[in-house]
């Protein structure tokens, strides 16, 4: 077992945890800390997981919730917020790995008049958003096939965390698919205030390892955000960023080790605890199908 991150063969156990009734073992690399579970012990590793199974347990249904888009379509409205308060230029072709149902493309679409396509492993998701008339691929392997044009914009908005080689993948979308002047927008989940302990989720991100996945796969990230919208307006549950292509003749910089991770992580969550008690309101907004009490 090598770590998603460096390649390190040496790690330690960090947490046991159950997910739907899933046992989860997850691990500490000692080189560089990051958190990772064993892709040979996940069934989260398999493709296949995604397209037949994913959704039905997460979510006790194949098809998109209500709950779901709720969530789609405000975390959009936020993405697109960020490139606009920055003067992104607006992207022409975007690409949105993960698309789900096809919300955030179709909120880039309406955002830039952009030309969109999404992948999307789940098949009753890739067609919800297939009949929004958005050309979808079933995986980036399907899309390369096609040779398409480089794009101006790639986002991957959870989904880093599913990936079993999050650096391969992050190298390939430089190499194959990313503008040299193009933007990558990433989000996951927030290792310091998130569960983060999922069946789904092979690797739990600090916002040090999410930065040092960027920069072994040959990124400058220059934007970083800790937020929690739209599910809390207290707890920074998610890490957002956008970055670029370094040039090919960049130097390589080394991984520095992420450092006292289980004592930020239970200073994180005992936060989250204490702010839910105080603040709870405040602390977990109100989904469509919520009620505050």
């Amino acid at each position: 077992m090598t770590c998603f991150l460096c390649g390190s063969e040496q790690y330690d156990h960090f947490e046991r945890a159950e997910s739907f009734g899933f046992p989860l073992v997850y691990f500490q690399c000692e080189n560089c800390g990051l958190v990772y579970q064993s892709p040979q012990g996940s069934q989260a590793a398999d493709p296949a997981f995604y397209a037949e199974t994913y959704r039905q347990i997460y979510q006790s249904s194949v098809e998109p919730t209500p709950k779901d888009l709720w969530v789609q379509q405000h975390r959009a409205l936020s993405l697109i917020s960020i490139l606009q308060t920055l003067k992104i230029d607006p992207p022409g072709r975007i690409l949105d790995i993960g698309a789900s149902t096809g919300v955030l493309l179709e909120a880039f679409h309406n955002a830039f008049d952009a030309a969109v396509t999404g992948v999307e492993p789940g098949d009753a998701y890739r067609q919800h958003a297939e009949a929004r008339g958005i050309a979808m691929f079933a995986s980036v392997e399907a899309l390369l096939e096609e040779n398409p044009p480089r794009f101006d914009l790639i986002s991957m908005i959870h989904v880093l965390e599913h990936l079993p080689d999050p650096v391969g993948m992050l190298r390939m979308i430089r190499t194959d698919l990313l503008k040299e002047s193009g933007i990558l927008l990433l989000e996951v989940p927030n290792f310091y205030a998130h569960d983060s302990y999922e069946l789904a989720h092979l690797a739990c991100y600090t916002p040090h390892t999410l930065q040092m996945v960027l920069r072994e796969a040959g990124y400058h990230v220059f934007f970083f955000h800790r937020h929690g919208f739209p599910r809390s307006s207290l707890l920074n549950l998610y890490l957002t960023l956008l970055a670029q292509p370094l040039p090919d003749e960049a130097p390589s910089l080394p991984i520095t080790r992420d450092r006292l991770v289980g004592l930020k992580r239970q200073a994180g969550m005992f936060y989250r605890r204490t702010v839910q008690k105080l603040f709870p309101q405040q602390a977990w907004l109100p989904l469509p199908d919520e009620k505050v009490g």
